[in-house]
């Protein structure tokens, strides 16, 4: 009996796309799921400064700790008021854990120095039963805003859904106190989805008011 449990849960994970893609290893996934549009996607010049970075997507367990640990200080750097002002409230151990979840990828941008000033971390994952290109983070240091570079991380999210059949959605969640993230991600062509919560009255005229959005955007399979 437990040599047949042993086998039923191989063949899920050899015919489930989700976890088949999730794992793959880093250059597979760029060559099959991310499947950059060229060769150079890997580099990017600012077109304010003309300085030059570079663009490389690694699995959060094949990170170095540093690289890890600077990507969770810009996360605190730009979102921490936002988190600290809402329901959920700014814990950064519990953030960490999250950020080292082993099916997690990032796409983060260093300069010519090896630093990290910027990186998106995604996930082909369910939500509501839905197969989609979960969006964890997106954050760039101040001189990397408004360069356009915001938009090409996005890009690289939508190409994995396209190539991840089923997946035909990006999903990411926004807090509505960020008004220029939320202006971004319409600009970008992400609407409210429907499991976004909904303001709804409680028991002794209490009434429930979501300070964060759930948003997606629907992506054609290539």
């Amino acid at each position: 009996m437990k040599a047949l449990k042993q086998s039923t849960k191989r063949r899920r994970a050899t015919t489930n796309p989700i976890e088949r893609a999730n794992q793959k290893d880093d250059n597979t996934f760029i060559k099959e799921h991310l499947c950059p549009s060229t060769p150079v996607w890997t580099e990017w010049t600012s077109p304010k400064t003309h300085d030059k970075f570079s663009l490389s997507l690694t699995r959060s367990g094949n990170m170095n700790a540093e690289d890890l640990e600077v990507c969770f200080r810009l996360v605190e750097e730009t979102s921490k008021a936002d988190y600290e002002s809402s329901s959920i409230g700014w814990k950064p151990g519990k953030k960490l854990t999250e950020m080292k979840s082993p099916e997690l990828r990032y796409i983060t941008v260093k300069d010519v120095a090896g630093n990290v000033r910027g990186f998106t971390s995604l996930m082909p994952t369910y939500e509501e039963g839905e197969p989609v290109v979960y969006c964890y983070e997106i954050h760039l240091k101040p001189e990397l805003q408004g360069t356009g570079l915001g938009k090409i991380l996005m890009g690289f999210l939508e190409s994995v859904a396209a190539n991840t059949p089923p997946i035909t959605k990006v999903m990411l969640t926004c807090f509505l106190s960020n008004q220029r993230a939320l202006s971004f991600y319409k600009k970008a062509g992400f609407e409210k989805d429907e499991t976004s919560p909904q303001p709804r009255k409680l028991r002794f005229g209490k009434e429930f008011i979501p300070d964060y959005m759930i948003m997606s955007k629907t992506i054609s399979s290539r």
